[in-house]
């Protein structure tokens, strides 16, 4: 072998060397790059080689491993090279590329990694998710999945949410209540896309609502141009930005993507005569799903799922699982249309599935759905691990999401930016400063937190009992349920794990089960002081009734109030005057209590010492001016006067004044809520035949405070002094008499 050969070889070994030693170089660089990227939070990428794998963890040992892999060849390569010369010394060297380094047959070279081109999703870039939601129980599963969402996300959100009018006025209060950064939320009327899909018989247990997914290309804004859409019963484990990256992998035909159904439906063998809808193999569950909507509308999306739909209901007669049929109807006429998602983007955990073949780690998760109808109750052999991640973010406290994104502009604001610009301007060396930031303090708002029938026309005359409650008063809800028929609407503050055990708590009682006219609103806890007078406010707005009963939870009506007080309504002719109907307030120092069925038992129970009228041994200002000597030989309602820190129990019309939220905590927050129907001109009637007994129970904490702090007191007084000065220049002259009573004490 001539000199010439052995040189090239030699230099052919050198360059190999040189070119995997700047491979290395690079790759090392990359990898310092790619994990500074990720701690300052620039860009997420896909990491090459290992599809839809996105966990940093995987992808930062991936890039380890490539580098290992890069050092040993290097090392390989110097032995190649050793041997080479050594071979060039001798005459007997190789002629010709390895086969590594030949081309391909036919010419074209191959990418051996087989890696799809890196795609990002930028920090900022806002990401939009569209969801059906409907009723009280949807309602409520949507804020889990929200909370799941929020807890990883590093990106701007855009939720687009389908709802009737329940889930409407539920979610657009929590939303707004909730003032999360860079979280923008639309809604879309369900009722306008109902004749879209009410042809279609469902058999399906979410109903006309199941199939209202199929609409989206027109119910959302035509300038949207993809949205991940998902079930209510769905939990994310992941960020979800990593999902929405998976867009751009979709190849030029792909519209939608799906993860396969990982049960055994679609292939007709569960049972004798199991006919299913058409689909491709197993077909694809509809839980989580990635559309492309300006190419859907360029398809003809909408008639292509019609004459599908009309096509199989003349033999199939009926969806079985609403809109997942008909995709998976479509597709099976054409499968470029689907994307095949990852299985662990929907592991779906109803009874019999391959669940567990989606993922080898726990870690591994992404997306979890609860598709079963025994949802918590399913079977599976990690059921505990997703059990646990679900309840985490079932009692997750909301208020902690509220963090702004770092590095990303809000989303306008308004409301936010008010409240904002508020607490700057409170003053932190005001002594009364923490009673003025609970003030200005937003609470997030969960209304009809359980199943509420609204009425549809009620009765001109009918009446709401109107309370707050926090969790150690629970124990009052079924008493006051067995002495008031009517409806009720409770403000309950709660934190969000607090809310799960009175949910647990009212499913179970079987007296509370029963009712459906009771609205339990929800006030998240946060700050140091009772938000009384805004619980108050919360539970008053949202009643339907003309009339509200104001009363506390410590107190249980008499038997027959209820109707009791239409009567009167009715008799007083209260429509065509301005009044309020005080029903006189008892208590009892006895846990246990007969309970006096008539005005003639508690008028003895009275005089035996039993009963007592209320709070006159440590505040009888309060309520001495209903006049109860009086009342005991009244046969007809009464009107008394207004007098220096009254604070009966009245029954007004529902659009009377609000309570003044600057009462938190211990004191005057219903005394000054009386003196403003009084300046308002309010009668005050005292009703001869109508009663209430407050039940006994430990002083609250806040009591306890006002008690203990005299700077409490004295803020109190601020605040009350405050009151006066608002009054006066709400009403004139006429509030004057309320600040003469007030320095006359």
């Amino acid at each position: 072998m001539s000199c010439q050969h052995i040189m090239l070889r030699s230099w052919r070994m050198k360059l190999k060397l040189l070119l995997a030693t700047v491979t290395l170089a690079i790759l090392l660089s990359w990898l310092y790059l790619f994990v500074g990227s990720l701690e300052y939070g620039r860009f997420l990428l896909l990491p090459p080689c290992l599809g839809e794998q996105a966990s940093r963890d995987v992808e930062r040992e991936a890039l380890a491993s490539r580098v290992r892999r890069v050092e040993q060849e290097n090392q390989q390569l110097r032995l190649q090279l050793g041997q080479a010369q050594a071979e060039g010394s001798d005459g007997s060297p190789q002629w010709g590329a390895s086969a590594e380094d030949r081309d391909p047959p036919g010419g074209n070279r191959s990418n051996h990694t087989a890696c799809p081109k890196q795609r990002t999703v930028h920090k900022c870039e806002l990401l939009h998710v569209a969801i059906v939601c409907a009723g009280h129980n949807a309602s409520r599963d949507v804020v889990t999945l929200v909370k799941s969402i929020l807890f990883h996300r590093k990106n701007p959100l855009h939720f687009h949410f389908i709802t009737d009018s329940v889930a409407h006025q539920i979610l657009q209060t929590l939303f707004q209540s909730w003032m999360v950064p860079s979280v923008h939320v639309s809604f879309y009327n369900a009722d306008d896309l109902k004749a879209e899909v009410s042809w279609i018989p469902n058999k399906h247990y979410s109903g006309i609502y199941g199939l209202m997914k199929l609409t989206l290309t027109k119910a959302l804004p035509s300038n949207l141009s993809k949205v991940i859409v998902l079930d209510t019963d769905i939990t994310f484990a992941t960020d979800i930005a990593e999902l929405w990256a998976v867009f751009g992998k979709f190849s030029e035909k792909q519209v939608i993507g799906l993860v396969e159904n990982q049960s055994d439906w679609y292939l007709g063998n569960l049972w004798k005569n199991h006919k299913p809808w058409p689909a491709l193999g197993r077909g694809f569950n509809t839980g989580v799903i990635l559309l492309l909507l300006d190419r859907l509308r360029r398809l003809g999306w909408e008639q292509m799922w019609r004459l599908t739909a009309e096509r199989e209901l003349m033999s199939m007669l009926s969806t079985s699982l609403a809109d997942q049929d008909i995709f998976n109807a479509v597709i099976k006429q054409d499968p470029s249309l689907v994307y095949r998602l990852p299985c662990f983007w929907n592991v779906q955990l109803s009874d019999h599935t391959r669940s567990e073949q989606c993922y080898t780690e726990l870690s591994d998760l992404k997306v979890i759905h609860w598709n079963s109808p025994k949802k918590l109750r399913v079977k599976n052999k990690h059921v505990e691990f997703f059990r646990n991640l679900y309840l985490t973010f079932l009692e997750y406290d909301g208020n902690l999401l509220r963090r702004e994104l770092f590095g990303c502009a809000s989303l306008p604001s308004p409301p936010r930016d008010q409240l904002q610009q508020a607490l700057e301007e409170l003053d932190e060396d005001d002594p009364c400063y923490d009673f003025r930031q609970q003030h200005l303090m937003q609470h997030r708002i969960h209304l009809f937190f359980l199943q509420y029938e609204f009425l549809a026309l009620p009765n001109p005359t009918d009446v709401t009992l109107v309370a707050q409650l926090s969790m150690d008063r629970l124990q009052m809800l079924e008493a006051i349920c067995k002495h008031w028929a009517g409806p009720i609407s409770l403000a309950l503050y709660m934190s969000d794990a607090e809310a799960q055990q009175f949910l647990r708590y009212a499913q179970a009682s079987e007296v509370l089960s029963a009712r459906r006219n009771v609205a339990y609103h929800i006030v998240y806890k946060e700050g140091q002081f009772y938000p009384i007078n805004l619980l108050r406010n919360v539970a008053l707005a949202n009643t339907q009734t003309p009339y509200v009963f104001l009363t506390d939870i410590d107190f249980l009506p008499m038997y027959g109030l209820y109707d009791y007080l239409r009567n009167s309504i009715q008799q007083l002719e209260l429509p065509q005057r301005k009044a309020a109907l005080i029903v006189p307030a008892f208590e009892t120092l006895h846990y246990r209590l007969t309970f006096p069925k008539s005005k003639a038992e508690l008028l003895s129970m009275l005089d035996m010492g039993s009963l007592y009228t209320f709070r006159y041994h440590v505040w009888p200002k309060g309520h001495a001016p209903t006049d109860y000597a009086k009342w005991r030989t009244a046969t007809v309602p009464y009107r008394v006067a207004w007098q220096p820190d009254f604070e009966p129990y009245v029954v007004v019309r529902r659009d009377c004044p609000r309570y003044d939220q600057r009462f938190v905590g211990f004191g005057w927050n219903k005394v000054s809520h009386i003196m403003e129907l009084d300046a308002q001109e309010y009668e005050l009637l005292v009703l001869p035949n109508a009663f209430m007994i407050h039940m006994p129970h430990a002083p609250s904490f806040d009591i306890s405070k006002f008690r203990l702090s005299a700077g409490y007191r004295g803020c109190l007084q601020t605040l009350r002094e405050e009151f006066h000065q608002d009054l006066s220049r709400r009403y004139g002259a006429a509030a004057l008499k309320y600040l003469t009573a007030e320095r006359s004490l």
